[in-house]
């Protein structure tokens, strides 16, 4: 079977399509990816085997009303280059992941009668899947609270948020070698996402004298590129504090580095939480205040309400029951493998595998038509 695969914006969406293409190229299945020439797509898919076809696309801004015109044309425009090239490629489905550009190939797809499956990464489904999923044969959510947009709740399904294969083949020996922190300490892993977080840096800088104080801890603190620097010069850092403290801008290598954790505090993007929920790693999770809907917050709620981890407001990291979480959560064992056995309830591991079900069937449902 040949399946198209569409999303764009952030690599949110990006990365469980990846998960998926995995999982459909390991059964024999052909694998195509739409994007825009210019996002965060065009990157990551290039890295893969996965043929990239581009497609503009993009928003509108509502303080600007024409920009919904010109952003309306651009996307049928879209649509129509993308159907007379599904045409040439004959797919059997096209699945979704959100973003501007999935709305014209989407389009497109309804068109030629090849079936749309739609997966929500979030608690509160974005635009781009909303649209498609009215027409959609199937509806694939990571929360099946973010189904309530979809009037048919026969199309639902709750599959999880996929995770790439890397991340779960890698191992925590790899990680601790390649960080250099003992197999016998405690590590906590600080990050705020591929942006970082300057609240979340500045109040875990806030806690070092405490946090060093505990034998055998050592912290890995991925800062965002734009804040490394005001959070050295926070730190100050002495020679023997970094032998334990490890700063950095950024990681590549984010696959080992959280398997090397034993706990972490992190905002609750969508890709993280997948991440961090397949790998059963222990949290203390701190939503993005100024998401769409406040959706982190909904989405470290499931967590938080399930056990596999804590959550603190933005807007309370300057208090002493942020500093009594953090250090419970370093010290106490128990806690984290309470977190640890709750986390695996959400089987996360197998999103992908679920997914690619879900999309392999509708592609059998439509070839019945």
């Amino acid at each position: 079977m040949k399946f198209v695969l569409t999303g764009g914006g952030t690599a949110g969406h990006i990365n469980p399509a990846l998960a998926l293409a995995e999982i459909l190229q390991e059964c024999d299945h052909e694998v195509f990816f739409a994007g825009t020439p210019q996002g965060v797509e065009a990157r990551l898919v290039g890295q893969t085997d996965i043929p990239f076809v581009a497609f503009e696309a993009s928003g509108f801004d509502r303080e600007r009303p024409h920009t919904l015109v010109t952003s309306s044309l651009k996307i049928l425009r879209s649509a129509r280059k993308a159907k007379a090239w599904m045409c040439e490629v004959r797919p059997d489905a096209v699945v979704g992941f959100g973003g501007y550009v999935s709305i014209p190939v989407g389009m497109a797809a309804e068109q030629l009668n090849v079936p749309v499956v739609v997966h929500e990464q979030n608690s509160v489904m974005g635009m781009a899947n909303k649209f498609l999923g009215k027409k959609a044969a199937a509806v694939a959510l990571t929360y099946e609270v973010a189904g309530k947009d979809i009037a048919d709740a026969s199309k639902l399904i709750v599959t999880g948020n996929p995770v790439r294969s890397s991340v779960l083949s890698a191992t925590r020996e790899q990680g601790r070698e390649m960080l250099g922190i003992p197999q016998d300490a405690t590590m906590l892993l600080v990050f705020g996402g591929s942006l970082g977080a300057r609240h979340i840096n500045a109040a875990i800088s806030s806690l070092k004298k405490q946090l060093l104080a505990i034998d055998g801890l050592y912290v890995v603190h991925i800062t965002g590129p734009k804040e490394y620097e005001a959070t050295c010069a926070e730190l100050a850092l002495t020679d023997e504090e970094a032998s334990r403290w490890t700063v950095m801008p950024y990681q590549d290598r984010m696959a080992e580095t959280l398997r090397a954790a034993d706990c972490t505090i992190s905002r609750a993007g969508a890709t993280s939480l997948a991440e961090i929920s397949a790998l059963g790693l222990p949290a203390l999770l701190v939503p993005f205040p100024y998401a769409a809907e406040d959706h982190q917050t909904t989405n470290a709620r499931a967590y938080v309400e399930r056990g596999a981890a804590e959550m603190m407001a933005d807007s309370e990291l300057d208090s002493e029951e942020f500093a009594n979480k953090v250090l419970a959560l370093v010290t106490d064992a128990d806690l984290r493998n309470r977190m640890r056995a709750a986390a695996a309830t959400f089987e996360t591991e197998n999103a992908a595998a679920k997914l690619a079900d879900v999309v392999v069937d509708a592609a059998m449902r439509g070839a019945l038509r």
